[in-house]
């Protein structure tokens, strides 16, 4: 495995990989790729970003339909927008475990076939079928989460700014997509459950595009005994913490936002169609903000600067919401979308950190399952405290205390004190 070098907080830079070692001296599973196998993985990265948000996107878009068709209570409808969070949370913690067990790339093909599988279960017309499905479903997609950053670290080490850019271009892509076509699919399909289990075939595809990346590494493998790395000393460790940090304070806020920015602006006066708008012009700002930031933060010295626009951003954000009237929603739905662009730096920022693959999981592990955990709270206190107070100013303010730890948090990371690389620890 090629070392990583520290990041330079003096500059800056997002962490780069040191030269790799002559092929002679490379394990067999480090053997230099065909130019065939390279494109597959590409293939493989496009296909899977695709499948990581449309199960989530294509169910919000069908919610009131599937109560209607299934008919159940309230208690249900509240339980399903959790669950994702609440799998990334949980099922994201065994992903080290499962690596070390089976490797990345077999984590990865096992968390494709349980979310086409939980996605196709899905399109039974039953209640049961409809929570259990999305758990499952959920679950992989949790694994893929989590281990996405190791396998983008492992097999495209000289381009890791790159992929970590397609993939989650093509994330936010496939969520947009879901969302939009989700309801004239199931009308089409003339069910709801049908119109959810339809997506399973894209996650059938993504695994059958996965396949030859898991063959080539396992023919090309040689059997070694992988490191255990514990996850949970890395919280002893500033960079540990730091990086659990900022995950966790970036998806608090843009799952805060996405889930009430809509219902916000209705609330002040906007129609339901005039919001969906602006709530798609955030979704569309943020795909091209996550390319920009990622294009500008991976120059020298400047991670740093690209990390306190993103964050800023949102802070601005949140005072134009409060601030502004909503004939100028589109100012918030910009700065909101530009905010939420941070994704794709957190994400290079986890895949070039630590001394091994497994060190990396193990930091991707601890920094998104307790950041989904601790997320969790953001929807649900935004709503808590508008149900206590009637208002939005509380949550609104909330919001911003979130921003700022945020934008302290993204200094300390890229202090002279911190280092991207942890000593491995072993159990």
């Amino acid at each position: 495995m090629a070392a990583t070098t520290p990041l330079t907080p003096t500059t800056g830079n997002i962490p780069t990989i040191s030269p790799a070692p002559a092929a002679s001296a490379l394990p067999a599973a480090q053997a230099p790729k065909t130019r065939v196998v390279a494109v597959v993985g590409i293939i493989a990265v496009v296909l899977i970003g695709l499948n990581l948000r449309a199960g989530i996107t294509s169910a919000a878009a069908l919610f009131h339909e599937l109560q209607q068709v299934l008919g159940y209570g309230p208690l249900v409808a509240s339980i399903l927008p959790s669950i994702p969070l609440l799998c990334f949370a949980v099922a994201g913690m065994g992903t080290s475990w499962l690596t070390r067990r089976v490797g990345v790339e077999k984590a990865i093909a096992i968390a494709l076939a349980l979310l086409a599988g939980g996605l196709l279960v899905r399109g039974i017309p039953a209640t049961g079928a409809l929570l259990g499905g999305t758990v499952l479903a959920m679950s992989g997609l949790a694994v893929c989460n989590v281990a996405m950053p190791s396998f983008i670290r492992e097999h495209h080490a000289d381009r890791t700014s790159m992929m970590t850019g397609l993939y989650t271009f093509t994330m936010s892509g496939g969520a947009t997509f879901a969302a939009a076509v989700s309801v004239p699919l199931a009308q089409q399909l003339g069910s709801p459950s049908m119109g959810l289990a339809a997506w399973g075939i894209l996650g059938v595809a993504a695994l059958l595009g996965f396949l030859p990346v898991v063959l080539h590494s396992h023919r090309n493998s040689t059997r070694t005994d992988r490191p255990r790395i514990s996850m949970w000393p890395l919280l002893r460790t500033r960079l540990g913490i730091l990086i659990t940090a900022i995950f966790t304070f970036q998806a608090f806020l843009a799952y805060a936002v996405m889930s009430w920015f809509a219902y916000i602006l209705t609330s002040q006066g906007l129609s339901a169609s005039e919001s969906g708008l602006q709530f798609g012009v955030m979704q569309l700002v943020s795909v091209a903000a996550g390319m920009i930031l990622l294009a500008f933060g991976s120059r020298p010295g400047m991670l740093r600067p690209a990390l306190y626009l993103a964050s800023s951003s949102t802070l601005v954000a949140i005072a134009a919401m409060v601030w502004l009237s909503t004939s100028l929603a589109v100012v918030p739905a910009v700065l909101f979308g530009f905010g939420l662009g941070i994704f794709p730096l957190v994400l290079v920022i986890i895949s070039r950190s630590g001394r091994s693959t497994a060190e990396t999981t193990a930091l991707s592990t601890i920094a998104q399952s307790l950041g989904y955990l601790i997320a969790a709270i953001g929807p649900f206190g935004m709503g808590l405290l508008h149900s206590a107070t009637g208002g939005w100013a509380l949550p609104m303010s909330l919001l911003s205390i979130v921003a700022v730890a945020l934008m302290v948090t993204c200094h300390m990371l890229t202090s002279k004190r911190t280092a991207t690389k942890t000593g491995p620890r072993t159990a």
